[in-house]
């Protein structure tokens, strides 16, 4: 049951080029970034990556489309990333947008092992072309297909031995559904702690769907904008 390697660079070790990554974080909040770091130096390529969006241009997902590991992004926002806008505007990246809730459920559809579900988010819009339509209790709605990866790679807070999670306020985000959606789930934590020194009832991310636990080390917890008030 104990499920704790060295450190990222095994945690990844058996990673091949076309994988399909689960990544957590919202922005450059609660991102994994020894595992993104490690994904980095081994250099596999090919990549789908579902996350909230790509990073920044030099933070967090976004030093992999930077070195061109990453052939598509299926996210819920662009935002602040130059090179995720370059790439995508010159073909050089395919890009699935999802509305940010319709993200959330299609991956948690994933852990939950169903086919899908009907929305009426984005149902007349762009996001509905080439998808099934229904008219259910008057109100028209579009098919969506489940998310699952080949990894998820997630940072919690607290994690014991065996691979229970504990997140901290919102860097838990996606990261949960993340966990139960992938067919290897690793974890990188900022405190490791022995079986048995998490409360049970305050656990995230049971050990069930947890491969691989290490302790991270050397969190830079980037702020993409950093507002401060004159004097």
């Amino acid at each position: 049951m104990n499920k704790v390697v060295a450190g990222a660079d095994e945690a990844i070790a058996d990673m091949q080029d076309g994988a399909v990554i689960l990544a957590g974080g919202f922005g450059l909040c609660g991102n994994p970034e020894n595992l993104i770091a490690a994904i980095h130096r081994k250099g596999v390529k090919g990549l789908t990556v579902v996350s909230n969006n790509c990073g920044t241009t030099d933070k967090g997902l976004g030093i992999l489309l930077q070195s061109r590991q990453v052939k598509k992004m299926i996210a819920s926002y662009v935002g602040e990333n130059k090179e995720f806008e370059r790439q995508y505007l010159a073909g050089e990246l395919a890009v699935e947008l999802n509305p940010q809730g319709t993200l959330a459920e299609r991956l948690r559809a994933g852990g939950a092992g169903l086919g899908g579900f009907f929305t009426p988010t984005g149902a007349g819009t762009l996001i509905a072309e080439g998808k099934e339509s229904r008219v259910i209790d008057g109100r028209e709605m579009i098919f969506e297909k489940p998310l699952r990866g080949d990894y998820a790679i997630v940072r919690a807070w607290k994690g014991d031995k065996w691979g229970n999670l504990v997140f901290r306020k919102t860097a838990r985000n996606f990261s949960p559904m993340m966990c139960t959606a992938a067919r290897i789930t690793i974890a990188e934590v900022e405190q490791l702690v022995e079986v048995g020194e998490l409360e049970p009832d305050q656990v995230h991310v049971p050990s069930v769907y947890v491969k691989r636990i290490f302790q991270g080390s050397g969190y830079q917890k980037w702020i993409e904008k950093r507002t401060v008030r004159t004097a």
